[in-house]
């Protein structure tokens, strides 16, 4: 047995004896491992114990294994590494500053599984037979979403999505190069003015960085309620409530969707609606609370920002048969008032690729729309032809003109 597992198996029992909770304690942890570890190097100068070859190494290898996450740990402390996927215990990828690479990590069948049953410890949610999906949170927020044979081959597939938020404002996305300042004056005066806004974008693309930068120009006295899968967003406003979904337990019973949340979330008094991502017919429960007059954002996987609209007036006819086009193409009309489009470029790098007017006529099954912002040789630029909700604006106190003159 060499000396780090000697240490840790050590430390390992000092936890147990003194019922501590790595995860939650990682802390007293971290002094119980350079406790240990000093007190094993000055063991090992008597020869009673193999040698350490560095102490400051050792007390890494030591807590990330018995409070982290092992081998992965350093990964998911490296701010360049945005996600971490495992095809098999001796494949495991990393994605840094946008592009994919394989490293030199081998686990064995069982040390996968282990790690899986820590990463799930923290989050209630369970992953067998029965259920071999699972979606769940990691505790510094990173999404971890995992599938076990026999519906992978051979396997078990994990995917660990890292939330490396660079920005929180839309200031900040400016900083970045991830949008003009124009085009955030633009969008600031929007969630000021209570625009009802759509995020649209492929994964990866910045949708949920985007609606958290979004979120930030709210009044610090609304209230705003989340409803999500799982928990992402990370607004930086001081009332805010969070909600997300919840799978069946071991009966089959107990499960929560998302358009159970929508609907409670109304029942919240809530300023502004914020709904994560919207995947099926939960949409239709959102363009009815939106329609109510409540203030709202989203985010949907799409090509392009046409797509995105295409898309939202097709997913609410899964609801049901009795939900048609004819009523759900004028409701979008009514509800949405600008589709924000993020893009993710070759070289890993996020923008900003379209904002996009909707209108409120529709003729022939087509919402009237137009690019307020497209990308036109590399840059953002503003289109004055389509004008957005100068209503809202207005009573607002902003003038749409002079905020397009402006750009």
């Amino acid at each position: 047995m060499d000396a780090l597992t000697l240490v840790e198996d050590e430390v390992r029992e000092l936890i147990r004896r003194k019922g501590l909770d790595p995860l939650r304690q990682g802390g007293e942890v971290r002094i119980l491992v350079e406790a240990a570890v000093n007190d094993y190097g000055e063991r090992s100068l008597l020869g009673a114990v193999p040698p350490l070859s560095h102490a400051g190494d050792a007390k890494r290898h030591v807590f990330d294994a018995v409070a982290g996450f092992g081998p992965l740990q350093p990964f998911l402390d490296d701010p360049a590494v945005e996600e971490i996927w495992l095809n098999a215990p001796d494949a495991v990828f990393v994605a840094r500053n946008g592009e994919s690479e394989l490293t030199g990590l081998v686990f064995s069948e069982q040390q996968v599984r282990d790690l899986v049953e820590r990463m799930l410890k923290s989050s209630g949610r369970r992953l067998d037979l029965s259920s071999p999906f699972v979606d769940a949170a990691l505790p510094d927020g990173s999404r971890l979403h995992v599938v076990i044979p026999d519906i992978t081959k051979a396997h078990w597939a994990v995917n660990i999505r890292k939330f490396t938020a660079r920005a929180s404002s839309l200031d900040h996305l400016v900083e970045l190069g991830s949008l003009t300042p124009a085009a955030a004056r633009f969008l600031g005066a929007a969630v000021s003015s209570g625009l009802n806004i759509l995020v649209s974008g492929a994964t990866q693309a910045g949708k949920t960085t985007m609606l958290n930068c979004l979120a930030a120009g709210m009044g610090s006295r609304e209230r705003v309620v989340t409803v999500e899968e799982i928990f992402e967003l990370q607004l930086p406003l001081r009332d805010v409530v969070g909600l997300q979904c919840r799978q069946p337990n071991l009966e089959g019973a107990g499960e929560i969707p998302l358009r159970r949340l929508v609907k409670e979330a109304l029942r919240m008094r809530p300023d502004r609606l914020i709904v994560g991502e919207v995947r099926e017919a939960e949409s239709l429960d959102m363009l009815v609370a939106l329609n109510s007059g409540l203030p709202g954002m989203a985010s949907v996987h799409a090509n392009s920002a046409h797509d995105a609209v295409v898309k939202i007036c097709t997913l609410p006819l899964l609801a049901g048969e009795n939900i048609t086009a004819a009523f759900v193409v004028p409701t979008v009309a009514a509800c949405i008032d600008l589709v924000v489009h993020c893009v993710r470029l070759s070289n890993g790098k996020r923008r900003v690729g379209q904002i996009l007017s909707l209108g409120r006529r529709v003729e022939n099954g087509v919402i009237e729309s137009g690019l307020v912002f497209d990308t036109v040789d590399g840059r953002l630029t503003a289109s004055e032809t389509a004008m957005p909700a100068p209503e809202k604006f207005a009573a607002a106190g902003y003038n749409v003109a002079a905020l397009m003159g402006d750009s």
